[in-house]
């Protein structure tokens, strides 16, 4: 393990209900001034106070902000695995368009957090191999699926299935990604609605 990946490794993993809790009112709390007050202003000291605890507390759990910046990035590639599984397990409907919906909508859903810790977590969180791996197993299960759905779908249209799959899954996260988390977000709704209709236009061909 590399010294930066040591600098973000959180102190204590909780085996207590009481102190997951502790952790995830800490985790809370950054996520709020983190937006709040952006990552250079948004200190420990403001994040101890906003989640009721002592700065000893905290450190019990986290080194520095760091830590904690790079815990709510594995809590968010978590909560978008979540989603991810959930829509899997659904059953989709028919037509190829209420398909991407589905999807599409997953995908928005889990971006729909404050747009400024959002930009944070895209732009400074720190990017360990752990992280990197386990972005990166989320992408290649998305893409499994994927391309299952257009192979499979009647619609579809486009031959090369495997890039199709690849462009479909980077786009939609590429976009919505940049989109929600801009400084100007667009609405949701129409972003979906635009993205099923993009996407619906290029596998019918």
């Amino acid at each position: 393990m590399s010294s930066d990946q040591r600098r973000i490794q959180p102190r204590k993993q909780p085996r207590q209900v009481r102190a997951e809790l502790t952790r995830q009112r800490i985790l809370t709390a950054a996520a709020h001034v983190f937006g709040e007050h952006g990552y250079a202003a948004g200190t420990t000291n403001r994040i101890a106070e906003q989640a009721g605890i002592s700065i000893g507390s905290l450190y019990q759990y986290f080194p520095n902000k760091d830590a904690i910046l790079a815990e709510l990035l594995v809590r968010h590639l978590d909560d978008g695995m979540a989603i991810v599984e959930r829509v899997q397990r659904e059953q989709l409907p028919g037509p190829i368009d209420q398909v991407f919906r589905v999807f599409i909508r997953g995908a928005i859903e889990s971006h729909l957090g404050e747009p400024r810790l959002l930009r944070m977590l895209r732009e400074q969180a720190p990017q360990t191999n752990e992280l990197l791996e386990k972005a990166e197993r989320m992408k290649r299960s998305l893409e499994a699926y994927m391309r299952a759905l257009l192979e499979e779908h009647p619609e579809v249209r486009v031959a090369d299935t495997e890039t199709a799959a690849r462009l479909i899954v980077t786009t939609v996260e590429l976009v919505i990604h940049q989109l929600v988390a801009d400084h100007e977000p667009v609405d949701a709704d129409r972003l979906e609605d635009e993205m099923v209709a993009m996407l619906t236009r290029y596998v019918r061909g």
